[in-house]
């Protein structure tokens, strides 16, 4: 999954998904904008097959910072 979910991301930016490690964070390290990351979302939910609850889980949400956090969150939706 964590291969997949780095291969999505670099979609949205300049590096490989090689290039992408965990602590990076989407906004400074890989230039992501809101817009990004809503897309990024929805995109997520269409590939690992999962809605996320935005109302229920804002709060989870607003503490994704890095794609390691990310990685994290994602799991507890496939898992």
């Amino acid at each position: 999954m964590e291969k997949r979910f780095k291969e999505i991301i670099a979609g949205y930016c300049t590096l490989s998904a090689d290039e992408i490690t965990n602590d990076m964070t989407f906004r400074d390290d890989l230039g992501l904008s809101s817009f990004d990351l809503m897309t990024l979302l929805g995109d997520l939910e269409d590939e690992f097959d999962v809605e996320f609850d935005l109302g229920a889980d804002e709060h989870k949400l607003s503490g994704i910072q890095t794609v390691g956090d990310a990685i994290d969150f994602l799991e507890d939706y496939v898992n």
